[in-house]
C-alpha cells in the first residue's frame, strides 16, 4: 500500500469476523492446552510434535521441517524435543545424507503415548470448536481457513 493511499478499514461484519477469530483461536488453544495438561501433563506443543511425527513416513522428520510444520521456532522445537527425548518418546538420529541435519523419530513408546492422548484431544477439539457449529458451519470454516492458509503459504505438512 502506498503511503498516500487510504487504508481499507474493516466494516462491521469484517470487524466481527476478525475479533471473533482472535478470541476463538486464543480460547480454543488455551482450552486444548489445559485439557492435555490436566489429563497427561503434556503441552499442546508436545502433542503436536508427536502427531506430526506419527503422520510422517517412517515416523520421522528432519528437525528443520518439523519446526516449520509445527510453526515453532527452531529453539522452541529443540526444547520440546529435548523433553520428549528425555522420556523416551522421541529420538534424535543423524541424517546420513546431510551431516548438518538431524531426524526426530517417534519411538514405540511415543506411539503408545500418542494413542493414549488422542481420544482426549479429539474430544476436546469437538467440545471446544466443532460441537457448537453445524455441519455446514464446519465445512464453511474449513474452506475459509484453508483459503487463508493457501494465501499465506508455507509448508505442506
Amino acid at each position: 500500500m502506498a503511503a498516500t493511499e487510504e487504508p481499507r478499514w474493516l466494516d462491521d461484519q469484517e470487524m466481527l469476523a476478525w475479533r471473533s477469530f482472535l478470541v476463538a483461536s486464543s480460547r480454543v488453544h488455551e482450552a486444548l492446552e489445559r485439557d492435555l495438561q490436566a489429563a497427561f501433563g503434556r503441552s499442546l506443543a508436545e502433542y503436536e510434535v508427536l502427531v506430526h511425527l506419527s503422520e510422517a513416513d517412517g515416523h520421522r522428520r528432519r528437525m528443520a521441517e518439523l519446526a516449520e510444520c509445527t510453526l515453532h521456532s527452531r529453539s522452541r522445537l529443540t526444547h520440546t524435543v529435548d523433553r520428549l527425548e528425555a522420556e523416551g518418546l522421541v529420538e534424535r538420529r543423524p541424517c546420513q545424507d546431510d551431516r548438518r541435519g538431524t531426524w526426530a523419530v517417534l519411538t514405540d513408546e511415543g506411539v503408545a503415548r500418542l494413542a493414549a492422548m488422542a481420544p482426549t484431544h479429539v474430544a476436546s477439539v469437538r467440545d471446544r470448536l466443532l460441537d457448537p457449529l453445524s455441519r455446514r458451519d464446519v465445512e464453511g470454516l474449513g474452506r475459509a481457513l484453508a483459503k487463508v492458509v493457501d494465501a499465506l503459504g508455507g509448508p505442506d505438512c
